[in-house]
């Protein structure tokens, strides 16, 4: 591998960046495709399929043999809320190959005791987030029911282009939210990716079933996002 490869796939890593290490079998050449980079032809879809799955592959291009290495960030779950259904939440995680964050001001809430081994942060998320961004390899999932403490986090979340953004709470609660999210600048399409009431429709009626509805619904979100690549 080239000093240059090594040194681009380094800078994706470090920004949490999807990045494809393009290889000839043949050893003529290499090269690293970014997500979002315009890539054509039959290349260009091997390249979108490979950023969805996130497996490595031997593909024919034009008769031209090439190894895909994909280099995806670890997908990551931020919760607003140290709740019941932030605990379980934090058990489930893991077990998906997914790093979890609980934030929450509220410090009676967000105590180790509580969630004993958890990254947990008990601050404000307009503070908390400035320090550690949301992207697009990131879910957020805000489950406290206090707008002070949710609106803001949904907004960034959509800004950011977060792959799943999920909120808890009824459908009159969720027009309230829709409101107040327009008034911060927030077009309809934007506030229509939000999954409300959060989690798949599977009956859940407590915080354990709740909390397995949304990782399901993350799963999905992540597994079907959309790639930006192509001709």
């Amino acid at each position: 591998m080239r000093i240059e490869t090594l040194h681009a796939l380094n800078l994706a890593r470090h920004a949490r960046k999807a990045a494809i290490l393009v290889t000839d079998v043949d050893g003529q050449g290499e090269q690293v495709i970014l997500e979002g980079e315009p890539v054509a032809g039959g290349l260009g879809e091997a390249v979108h399929a490979s950023f969805r799955t996130g497996k490595a592959t031997l593909v024919d291009i034009a008769g031209r043999e090439v190894f895909l290495n994909v280099h995806l960030p670890p997908p990551r779950i931020v919760v607003i809320g140290a709740v019941h259904i932030s605990q379980a939440l934090a058990r489930l995680a893991p077990v998906a190959g997914y790093d979890l964050t609980i934030i929450d001001p509220r410090t009676a809430f967000a105590t180790p005791e509580r969630f004993s081994g958890v990254d947990l942060i008990a601050d404000w998320p307009e503070d908390a987030l400035s320090k550690r961004p949301l992207d697009a390899y990131t879910a957020l999932a805000a489950v406290t029911h206090d707008p002070k403490i949710d609106d803001f986090a949904i907004g960034e979340a959509l800004r950011c282009g977060c792959f799943y953004v999920g909120a808890l709470g009824s459908r009159k609660t969720h027009a309230k939210r829709m409101d107040r999210l327009k008034q911060q600048g927030l077009s309809d399409g934007e506030i229509a990716r939000i999954a409300a009431p959060i989690g798949l429709d599977i009956g859940a009626a407590s915080p354990a079933e709740i909390a397995v509805a949304t990782l399901a619904q993350i799963v999905q979100a992540f597994r079907r996002r959309d790639i930006v690549t192509g001709g």
